[in-house]
């Protein structure tokens, strides 16, 4: 009987022990330890400016403690508008936007308000009056924007002409570019009778290489006189630069961009791009980041932080040693 009993208890002993090392039978693994998770929405993840926002943002806030998920809008606000509905349903503690429509992302964006979920901009700022966010972290679009107009001014030099601009008018962002590129144009024409620079044609690119192309092709069918074109990033002066190769038009035009990403500085190095206001993604995500965690300290914030650009010539990318020389 003793021994009986025994081997019970050795039985019951065992299954003890091996029931303590099985892992759960639904196959999750435990969840680690977080603050709270922060939603992304970027215009989109195809342009590198973004990705390197997002990327940046996420590794940030990943050592802040906070799980990050990000998702790109794809250039379509409605699209992204449901990101943000789903963020909400997440619950997640904080959302970043990088707008895909200034004025049309509102609605949502006071969603958000409604439910206590504080919203950041990056880059690209919310139009709607009635949309609260705590903080909008950018590039000084507006300043880079007459650094570009200076810059088309030098490389035309006295002799002026007509030129192109490349836009994109549904987001904030490049709508201050073209709005300081405009000023310092206007100024330098004010009172001289010869060398004026005019724009004959503003077109869409959207921000988009392909649409750059398309949009350059069709103004050098009308206007095949054209010196200079400003393109509101590298993308789209990229495209431009594709369709004047296709045109022989390589010696004639000058093109201005903006950005400063790799593939647009090489292009400035190899002489396909006169010259960048440059701005810094990696610094957006960075102020970002310290924007949020200063908001749940309960630490007050401006309205806008603004990172200034830097004009970037070939001269600069001569001495960049991150280029193929």
């Amino acid at each position: 009987m003793r021994r009986v009993v025994a081997v019970c208890c050795i039985v019951v002993f065992a299954f003890l022990i091996g029931s303590c090392r099985e892992t759960p039978d639904d196959g999750k693994k435990p969840k680690k330890n977080t603050k709270g998770t922060i939603g992304v929405s970027v215009l989109t993840m195809t342009n590198p400016f973004f990705k390197e926002i997002a990327d940046v943002l996420t590794a940030d806030m990943n050592k802040a403690g906070y799980d990050v998920v990000a998702v790109s809008g794809d250039l379509d606000v409605a699209k992204q508008q449901k990101q943000v509905q789903d963020f909400l349903v997440q619950k997640v503690s904080a959302i970043v936007l990088c707008p895909c429509d200034s004025k049309a992302i509102g609605p949502v964006i006071r969603e958000a308000n409604k439910q206590g979920v504080p919203v950041f901009t990056a880059d690209i700022a919310c139009l709607d009056p009635d949309a609260k966010v705590v903080t909008h972290v950018a590039t000084d679009n507006y300043e880079g924007g007459k650094q570009a107009g200076e810059a088309m001014i030098e490389a035309l030099g006295d002799n002026g002409g007509k030129i192109l601009v490349l836009d994109f008018q549904k987001v904030d962002s490049c709508i201050l570019r073209i709005k300081g590129f405009d000023e310092v144009l206007k100024k330098h024409n004010d009172g001289r009778a010869t060398g004026k620079i005019k724009v004959v044609k503003r077109l869409p690119c959207d921000g988009e290489k392909d649409k750059g192309y398309r949009a350059t092709q069709d103004t050098l069918q009308s206007d095949p006189d054209i010196v200079g074109i400003f393109a509101i990033n590298d993308p789209g002066a990229l495209g431009a630069r594709a369709a004047l190769e296709r045109a022989n038009k390589t010696a004639q035009i000058k093109i201005i961009g903006f950005d400063g990403q790799p593939e647009g500085k090489q292009a400035i190095l190899e002489g396909k791009i006169y010259a960048d206001p440059i701005q810094f993604p990696d610094k957006i995500a960075q102020e970002t980041a310290r924007a949020i965690l200063r908001h749940f300290q309960g630490n007050p914030l401006g309205s806008e932080i603004l990172i200034p650009t830097s004009l970037y010539r070939k001269a600069d990318a001569e001495k960049d040693a991150s280029l193929k020389k």
